[in-house]
């Protein structure tokens, strides 16, 4: 109960606090300006780089082991070293990020990004494959955490869903590239082209403004409110969106310190097992194996490898773009349940179809039926499971355990990814069927997750969520 009254009396001093400057009028937090939108698109130029190289082994795997001489073994280690990588990343993305703010974070991922794509397209052996393999991926590692979180700290919270979810949308547009390209452009000239984004992010993070909560926690006012005047505009009255800022960090950092064991305080519980839970379900629902491995789900159906890549390519941005019109529209947590509903049924519809092949049933329609399968997943994939985790994740944690609580989970992310990308090779051959039946049913049990634990962030702003959640896990204290 001393809990609950102490979370009340907070919320009631801050309110207080505000509406001493309810005369300002603060139309702040509702305008997109040509600086929100630079500083998105230069954020997510690494994103173009991610979405490379989540399809990277897609396209190229038949010249790769061809050229080097890679057995399955070999090659399904590079392509899961890329994970292994962006786990690493993520154990450092948390703390470089409070300690070297949000742009310059990003200038070391790209660093280690380009080094690494350059690294693989001169590769004259496996070693030099891997590492570069693995270097690229420290670099993703600490670009997933870190865009996320900065675009969530710059955009107005009535499009912060939408200017998030492009994110999704140029991960989906490298990805792209990838399938329609890799079917006619060598190996290398794809890693050169990987590494392209990321050179381009260098010079136009000179540009962009940091981040205005990041510079409340560790900056003076003057600079917090010189990073909102640009973003908001030089006319905006950014008074009160600042104050809430200040006034919102200063309460979180009085609680707590960020550390490993705070994640273990009862009060951050519920926030911790949504941003788990969604990872897991993520990355265990089959989203990495499928766009990792998808000539080789073509090549296993029958289906010709060069004409499903390039309806993928020419798929992929168009299913993104129904995300980020529906995201602020719909809300969080629609989009989820629509999504692992769609992952369900079409991983399991392409077990039946591998199923009705293996019984030499109805096999002309095979092929064909497994491409729209595989589109209908990747689609519901792009407007739920495939970007959301990563937003809401950005929105739940309050800044003192942001950086470790987003690291964690993180790490969680490509951990279980390098999993499931290093042992679809072996589940395929044991079970064409069977691997597409797991993915389904995990899916499929994913939507009690999502209906009872996963709470909807749409139209609040992060100080408003933190407040909601808050009340939530004090109240849970409180009754237990």
């Amino acid at each position: 109960m001393h809990v609950l009254m102490t979370v009340v009396e907070e919320e009631r001093s801050i309110e207080e606090e505000l509406l001493q400057h309810d005369d300002l009028n603060d139309d702040s937090g509702c305008r997109i300006t040509a600086c929100v939108v630079l500083s998105t698109l230069v954020s997510v130029c690494g994103s173009f780089s991610f979405g490379v190289a989540m399809a990277y082994t897609s396209a190229a795997e038949i010249e790769i082991m061809k050229d080097l001489g890679l057995s399955i073994s070999q090659f399904s280690a590079f392509a899961s070293f890329n994970t292994l990588g962006s786990a690493i990343g993520a154990l450092f993305s948390g703390k470089m990020a409070i300690l070297l703010g949000r742009r310059r974070t990003l200038w070391v991922s790209d660093i280690f990004c380009i080094i690494g794509w350059f690294s693989i397209a001169f590769a004259k052996d496996v070693m030099w494959l891997d590492l570069g393999r693995i270097s690229s991926g420290i670099g993703l590692g600490l670009i997933s955490y870190v865009v996320p979180v900065y675009i969530a700290e710059i955009s107005p919270k009535h499009v912060r869903g939408t200017f998030n979810f492009s994110n999704q949308l140029l991960q989906s547009s490298g990805t792209a590239m990838v399938y329609f390209t890799g079917s006619f452009i060598n190996w290398r000239t794809l890693a050169l082209l990987g590494a392209l984004p990321c050179i381009i992010q260098v010079i136009g993070l000179f540009f962009v403004p940091e981040s205005p909560r990041w510079l409340a926690k560790v900056g003076t006012e003057t600079e917090l409110k010189n990073s909102l005047v640009r973003l908001r505009g030089r006319g905006a009255n950014i008074s009160r969106e600042a104050l809430e800022i200040q006034v919102v960090t200063k309460m979180v950092e009085n609680d707590s310190g960020s550390s490993f064991s705070d994640l273990f305080q009862r009060k951050y519980r519920y926030t911790i097992v949504v941003g788990i839970g969604l990872m897991l379900v993520q990355q265990f629902s089959g989203s990495a194996a499928v766009i990792s491995y998808a000539s080789t789900i073509f090549r296993k159906s029958g289906f010709p490898v060069a004409v499903g890549s390039t309806v993928l390519g020419l798929y992929m941005v168009p299913k993104s773009m129904i995300g980020v019109i529906l995201v602020d529209k719909w809300g969080r947590r629609p989009l989820l349940l629509t999504s692992a509903a769609g992952m369900s049924i079409s991983s399991i519809l392409i077990g039946i179809a591998f199923t009705l092949q293996k019984m030499q049933l109805l096999p002309e329609m095979t092929p064909t039926f497994t491409l729209l399968c595989i589109l209908l997943y990747i689609g519901s994939f792009a407007i739920g499971l495939g970007g959301l985790p990563w937003i809401i994740m950005s929105e739940i944690f309050p800044i003192n355990i942001k950086v470790t609580a987003g690291s964690i989970v993180t790490l969680v992310s490509f951990s279980s990814s390098s999993i499931v990308n290093y042992t679809f090779n072996f589940l395929f051959e044991w079970s064409t069927q069977g691997t597409f039946y797991i993915f389904g049913g995990i899916a499929g049990a994913a939507l009690l997750f999502l209906w009872f634990i996963v709470p909807e962030t749409k139209g609040l702003s992060l100080e408003e969520i933190q407040a909601k959640l808050i009340y939530h896990q004090s109240v849970e204290i409180n009754q237990t």
